[in-house]
Order: C-alpha cells, then structure tokens, then sequence
C-alpha cells in the first residue's frame, strides 16, 4: 500500500502519536486526561484531519470484540459474587508446606484463573490475597508479586478470552476457542513451569532465609486472609454482602455475631457462639430485674426462645425463632443453590466457546441467563461493568483505522516482511523481536491491530495452517512481551498499584525490581514457547 498524500500522513501521524503518548503515559503534565479520553481524543482528531470520514471511524469499531468483553466482564462480577475467588484464595494458604510451595502455588492459580477470567481481573482480586499471605510468614512480598503478575500475563495467552489482544486475534483471524486453546497451551504450560523456574533461582536465598531487614509483621489470621473481600473487573471494590439483597440486617439482628454470621453466609466461630450466649444471657438478666414491667419484655429476651445452636459446637448455627425475620439454613441453601447455577452457567459458556458456538453471542446469552436468574435489579452487578475500557477499546479502533490509512504501518511491514516469513526459524525470531518491541512501545492491542492483518497476510500467501500459526505467534509473543516490564501490560500496573495501596500492608514494586526478573523471563519464555506453537 502507498503512502497516502502528505497532509492525511502528518496530520494522522499526529493523532496517533497524541493518542500513543496518553495511551503509554496517562498522566502527562501537559494533559493529565487518561487514557479513555486520550483515545477519544485521537479517534476525533482523525475524523476532524479528515484523516477518516465519520462513517469510516463508526465502521472501524469492531462491535463483536466490544460484546465478547462486555459479556465475559459481566460474567467474571457474577463469579465474584459467588465467591470464586475467595476460593481461589483460599488455594494459596491452604496447606502450605513454605515459600517456594507458595511461589509455586501463586504462578499456577495465577495462570489459570487468568485463562479464563482475563488477566488484569486475576491480578486485582489475587494481589491482596498475595501480600497479607507474604506478610504473615514475614517475607518479602515482590517475589510473590512478581509471580502473580508474569504468571497472569503467560496463562492469559491460552484462550481468547484470556486478555484483550486475545480477543481481538481471535476474531479477526476468525480462530474458533478450541483452535486458539490447543494451539497455545502446550507452549502456555511450559511458559508457566519456567517462569516458576527462573523465579525460584533467582530468589532461592530470599524464599529459604527469611531476612533480617525485613520490618517484623504481627501475623495475619488465617480467617482474615480468606475473607477479604474482591474487586470485580473494573478495578473498583464490590462488597459481596450484596451478592444476596434479602441478606440485608433488620432491626430485629442486634447482636454483632449473629449480624456476622448472616451477612457472610458463614458459619459463626465458637467463639462468636459464646459471645452471643453471653449477650443473651446478659439480655435476660437485664429483663428478669424489670420483669414487672411486662411479659413481653421477658419473652423477647429469653434466649431459650430467640436463640438455638444446634449441632456440634464447630458447626453451631445461629437460627432465630419462628418470630425471627432471617431463617439462616434456608438462606444457606438458596445461596448454595444460586452459587451452583453461576458456576454451572461459566462452565457451559466455556463449553459452547469450545464447540465452536460464536464467543461474542456465547458470553452475552451467559451474561443475560445470570442476570435474570438473579432476580433482582441488575443495576448495581451491571454498574461494575468497565465501561471506561470499553469506550477506550472504541477510541483505539478509530485511531488505529486512522493509522493506517496513512500507509505508514503497511510502508514499514513492506520493509521487514522478507526477514519475517514463519516458514524459516530466522524469520520466526524476526517476527517475535518486532512484536516485542512494538509490545513494549506502542502497547499490545494496537501492536495487534496494526500488525494481524499485514502478518497474517504474508503467512497465508504461504498455506492456510501457516496464517493460523502467524495469528497465534502474535498472540504468545504480545502477550508474553507483557512482562518485559512493569509498563509492559496492564496486569503487572494493576498489581502494583494495587500492592501500593493495600491498607496497613502497603508495598511498592519498583520499575528497576521488574525490569531484572522481566528481561531474561519475556526472553526465555517467549524463546521456549515459539517452539511449541501449532
């Protein structure tokens, strides 16, 4: 393709280098506005240049990919609201035999989770869970952060739905789930192992010695590690007491502990047992000294009448009397119930992606059947939707559209196609160090929208196995290429922020702290698994 005329090239050369700057750094001194409005900034400068005509920059937004994220965002607030990834959280303490199991432990949840519920959500509701875990056992927490981070960027690379360029491959390149899944995997799982590897051996001394200059931590329970509460995936927090609306205290739940168990849906501690035996007894003592005044008095404070435990003491349920609003085991099991239909909905979704049903209708028909077996105004599970990404995602295809009618990135591929042919090992590594360095310069998603296309192309001029083979190296190697460093992907920012911010537990992961693992991590694992593509 020709180089369009020079004013459409500068002008369009500008929107895109405006929209580049506030895509890599969102909060320039010159124009603080993020990177949702520097998109749209971009995508209105190309229609403004001319650059794109408005029916152009409307036809440039790819609906399929916007429903596909739509529909799995929805999904994955559901699954938080059935605790999945309190589960998940559990996993990592669960049992374990020290560091290095730990290590371990983070890369594999990590990396799976990431597969199919996106990279960037795994590392938001993980990151806490993985600090007050590091602190209880008094260890420096950025091994562990480093893991949860690399480990999401690789597991992600296996699906579709596992991050956004994903997405965006697998549709454009019209690559079914099963396809993408087997043709990744192999190379996904080795990926994971010698993450797990090259992390252990370069912090064996720190994950087998604790150090001394680590400030002492008084220890975490093990009950407040696994209670803590997740962030949903648009990185604000989402209080899971309004998984059920009918779980809400009435002036009838006055004691604390019996309010706790309710609210949480869990059983009440032996001591928050007592404790509510001995609120009642000390209820009832207060009414049998003003037992004059009435009988009723006497009756709603006898706790042989508000209050049963029943059961062994470990598994002592509180359960109000049939004057009580709340009845604790049949909510117990309408929540089971409600969790089980969310669980086995996510699993058929993944089943019909895999058969080859259409993964953008498949996640929104998932999406819908939640919302309505919810039973309640889907305003609020809806409203943590991350709509700001959304309307980036849009902004992006318009400005990357725009891109490349200035001919600039087809004048460039033109250059590098003849040293880029996957059919020899040589063009292979050519091809994986531009999408590498594109990754880490310009961002993986337009990387993948400026590339796919022309890579693609150029690999099915040789056979139709190797147009799929080029889409799926563009997937590993833009994905992995995350890891290079802490701006490499969204996910290593997400932990970090997130670490920096965890109240009482704050830690700060460092550019130079990444940057010595990332290198010869991206390196490696990217090197293993392109001999592993199919």
């Amino acid at each position: 393709m020709a180089l369009a005329p020079p004013p459409t090239v500068i002008l369009g050369s500008i929107a895109f280098a405006i929209f580049w700057v506030l895509a890599v750094f969102p909060c320039v001194p010159f124009l603080p506005i993020g990177r949702t409005a520097g998109s749209l900034l971009g995508a209105m400068l190309m229609v403004i240049f001319q650059v794109l005509s408005p029916d152009q920059a409307f036809a440039a937004i790819d609906i399929p990919i916007l429903a596909l994220l739509f529909g799995t965002m929805v999904v994955t607030v559901f699954l938080e609201r059935a605790d999945l990834f309190m589960y998940l959280g559990k996993l990592l303490s669960w049992k374990s035999k020290g560091p290095k199991d730990l290590l371990c432990r983070i890369c594999l949840i990590s990396a799976l989770s990431s597969a199919f519920f996106t990279n960037d959500t795994s590392c938001i509701v993980l990151t806490e869970f993985v600090l007050k875990i590091a602190r209880q056992h008094n260890l420096p927490p950025y091994p562990f952060l480093l893991a949860l981070a690399s480990s999401a960027n690789i597991g992600s690379s296996a699906t579709p739905i596992g991050n956004p360029q994903n997405l965006v491959i697998a549709i454009q390149g019209k690559i079914s789930f099963g396809s993408f899944l087997t043709g990744i995997l192999p190379a996904m799982l080795v990926g994971v192992v010698v993450n797990i590897v090259i992390l252990i051996a370069m912090y064996w001394r720190v994950l087998t010695v604790q150090k001394d200059e680590e400030d002492p931590v008084s220890e975490v329970a093990e009950e407040e590690v696994i209670s803590h509460q997740f962030s949903p995936a648009d990185f604000a927090s989402y209080n899971s007491q309004e998984c059920n609306g009918s779980l809400e205290p009435t002036n009838d739940l006055q004691n604390p502990s019996q309010l706790h168990a309710i609210r949480n849906q869990t059983t009440p501690s032996v001591s928050e047992v007592q404790m509510t035996l001995s609120s009642t007894k000390d209820s009832t003592t207060n009414s049998n000294a003003s037992k004059d005044e009435t009988n009723d008095t006497k009756e709603e404070t006898n706790p042989s009448k508000d209050v049963a435990i029943v059961d062994k003491p470990i598994e002592a349920h509180v359960i109000h009397s049939s004057k009580g609003k709340v009845d604790y085991l049949s909510m117990k099991w309408k929540r089971i119930l409600w969790k089980f239909c969310v669980y086995a909905i996510t699993l058929v979704m993944l089943i019909a992606m895999l058969l080859g049903v259409n993964m953008a209708w498949a996640a929104i028909a998932a999406a819908i059947i939640l919302v309505v077996l919810d039973f309640k105004d889907a305003g609020p599970s809806i409203d943590k939707v991350s709509y700001s990404l959304l309307i980036f995602f849009c902004g992006m295809f318009i400005t990357v559209d725009g891109f490349k009618k200035t001919g600039i990135p087809s004048a460039l591929w033109d250059l590098m196609e003849p040293y880029s042919r996957i059919d020899h090992a040589s063009g292979i590594a050519v091809l994986a160090i531009v999408i590498l360095v594109l990754s880490n310069l310009a961002s993986n998603v337009p990387t993948v929208l400026l590339l796919g296309a022309r890579v693609a192309a150029s690999a099915a001029a040789i056979s139709k196995e190797e147009e799929k083979k080029a889409w799926l190296i563009l997937a590993w190697v833009s994905t992995v290429a995350g890891n290079f460093s802490l701006l490499g992907s969204a996910a290593n920012l997400v932990v970090c922020e997130q670490a920096r911010r965890a109240p009482n537990i704050g830690y700060t992961l460092t550019f130079w702290t990444h940057l010595k693992f990332g290198l010869p991590s991206t390196l490696i694992v990217t090197a293993i698994g392109l001999t592993l593509i199919k």
